[in-house]
């Protein structure tokens, strides 16, 4: 009866550390994740509906300065440049991840970075006011660099917090907030919203019409100042505003001020907030180990890390992962996505429209991914999206080549598209960042997210410079190229990354150690355990034989 006993103990004493879904945790989730990742994800489709304006803007501007028009290759080079900025400022954003959390703290972090996105909303705003065009590219750059601070320092900081079996599901609500900033971007930069000069007339006459059945004259210069596309960029700042006055009435990552600051009781405070209870002793105990198994480590940097042997495994999973998702052709798709409606009969008028409905797919496909990651795993999910992405690209290649021969192949390539989404929604997109997270320790995370932000966004760069190269050469076939990335991604996902759900960063730390062929510092804790037994052991048989 007693070790049926000891395992109902054990399991009852499992289930109680189970955290759950407090008000407090909920709300910094919330506002971490809509305060930063929203902007990511709003910020990389804020610009395609209005570009034609812009460039129109940039053109005029010039024109004004100079006398005469612009440059068509200057003007292609002045906007391919607002383009891909973006993803270069993410990338030194990325590397700045490092130093910024381990002295400022993750929550201090995603304070600091705010000031960043409110300065280049600013500057967007007030662009067409001011009549210059170099401030719109200078704060993509900047606000790039916020994006490569927030993608990384989010999930970060929300995994740290996070109950183990909460933290996959708290994990993918960043990528679900970018997701929502791209719908957010595509809905408010519709033509008869603010995706065009004279959207601010539309939006104004509308309002007037409702309030007083004209445009009062005393109000005239509103329409005027407001211009359509400037507040649909400098709209940006709002949520950081609101994360800014917000966030510091929420605790910082407790595992940042016990392992990192050595604060146990300010670590102690902020679980039991998080957690709703007073009995947190099983997680300080588990932070307690991971302090101790890292103490002769210290705080890795990128270069420790790279060479750092007991890591090597998980430092080349997150890069395969981070190379799969930015290279398994999501940019592609969303760019074929308009040919491929309007050859299915859509107007060219609606096309925009189908737009918002892709991201809206994209919304709901990684909501549902919120709650199944914890049922049904990260390998799965991974799995599962690369090989939902692989097969769609696979098929999209020969819908595209025979679609004007075959009338019904339209429709397949929509198909195609519409599957590629949920695959890349449930898996490519928000596990690689929760994986991040669970592989490292305190010491080693944030020199990885520099490294995994890094790879994200130089990926991110490079297909947005070299696929229009591609697409100009090899037409559709481009997508076998990503079809064969997704393949390769998913095989080694299948043969090295672990499971890692409702595990403890211990628990997983073990598992790699294994692959790694390394013994980590805890195992000499359970040798000391045997020692102190057979020690015991020995003494008690010597009081019995002193006994006869």
């Amino acid at each position: 009866m007693e070790p049926n006993k000891d395992k109902q103990e054990s399991s009852d004493s499992e289930e109680g550390t189970k955290g759950k879904m407090t008000l407090s945790l909920a709300l910094v989730t919330l506002i971490s994740a809509f305060g930063s990742s929203f902007q990511y994800g709003y910020n990389v489709s804020v610009i395609n509906s209005p570009a034609p304006y812009m460039q129109d803007f940039y053109n005029q501007t010039y024109t004004d300065r100079h006398g005469v028009f612009m440059d068509k290759n200057f003007q292609t080079l002045l906007w391919s440049l607002t383009v891909s900025m973006y993803p270069l400022g993410g990338f030194f954003g990325s590397l700045m991840v490092g130093p910024l959390v381990n002295n400022c703290g993750r929550k201090g972090t995603l304070l600091i970075n705010n000031l960043f996105s409110i300065a280049a909303a600013i500057l967007m705003g007030t662009s067409e006011i001011a009549k210059t065009f170099e401030v719109i590219i200078l704060s993509r750059v900047i606000m790039g660099i916020y994006a490569g601070l927030a993608s990384n320092v989010v999930p970060m900081f929300l995994g740290e917090m996070a109950p183990k079996n909460l933290r996959g599901a708290i994990g993918v609500v960043p990528q679900l907030f970018i997701t929502i900033g791209i719908l957010i971007a595509q809905i408010l930069g519709l033509n008869s919203i603010l995706g065009n000069a004279e959207g601010k007339i539309l939006a104004w006459e509308v309002f007037c019409g409702l309030c007083w059945g004209k445009i009062p004259p005393s109000h005239h210069h509103l329409v005027t100042f407001v211009a359509g596309w400037p507040v649909l960029l400098g709209l940006t700042g709002i949520p950081s505003v609101i994360q800014l006055l917000t966030l510091p009435f929420f605790p910082e990552s407790p595992r940042y001020l016990l392992i990192q600051k050595g604060n146990e009781e300010q670590a102690r405070q902020a679980l039991q907030r998080l957690r709703g209870w007073d009995d947190v002793d099983d997680e300080i105990e588990e932070m307690r180990l991971e302090d101790q198994s890292e103490k002769e480590e210290g705080q890795m940097s990128v270069l420790t890390l790279c060479t750092f042997r007991g890591l090597r495994w998980q430092l080349i999973s997150i890069v395969v992962m981070m190379m799969g998702q930015q290279l398994s052709g999501v940019n592609a798709v969303f760019y074929y996505a308009d040919r491929i409606f309007q050859s299915a009969g859509v107007e060219t008028n609606n096309v925009q429209y189908v737009t918002v409905s892709i991201g809206a797919i994209n919304v709901v496909m990684t909501c549902l991914a919120v709650f199944i990651v914890e049922s049904l795993g990260r390998r799965i999910l991974l799995l599962a999206g690369f090989g939902l992405c692989c097969g769609s690209c696979a098929v999209l290649t020969l819908a595209l080549n025979l679609q004007n021969t075959v009338s019904w192949m339209s429709y397949l390539s929509i198909v195609c598209v519409i599957l590629y989404i949920i695959g890349h929604a449930i898996g490519a997109s928000p596990i690689p960042f929760v994986m991040i997270t669970e592989m490292f320790l305190q010491s080693s995370r944030p020199a990885a997210f520099m490294v995994g932000g890094s790879v994200h966004w130089l990926c991110n760069f490079a297909v947005g410079l070299l696929f229009l190269y591609m697409e100009a050469g090899l037409g559709a076939y481009s997508f076998l190229i990503f079809c064969a990335i997704c393949l390769v991604t998913m095989v080694y996902i299948f043969f090295v990354v672990p499971e890692t759900k409702n595990k403890t960063f211990m628990e997983i730390n073990k598992i790699m150690a294994k692959r790694n062929k390394v013994e980590i510092q805890t195992e000499k804790e359970e040798l000391m355990d045997i020692h102190t037994i057979q020690a015991g052991q020995a003494e008690k048989k010597e009081i019995s034989n002193s006994d006869l």
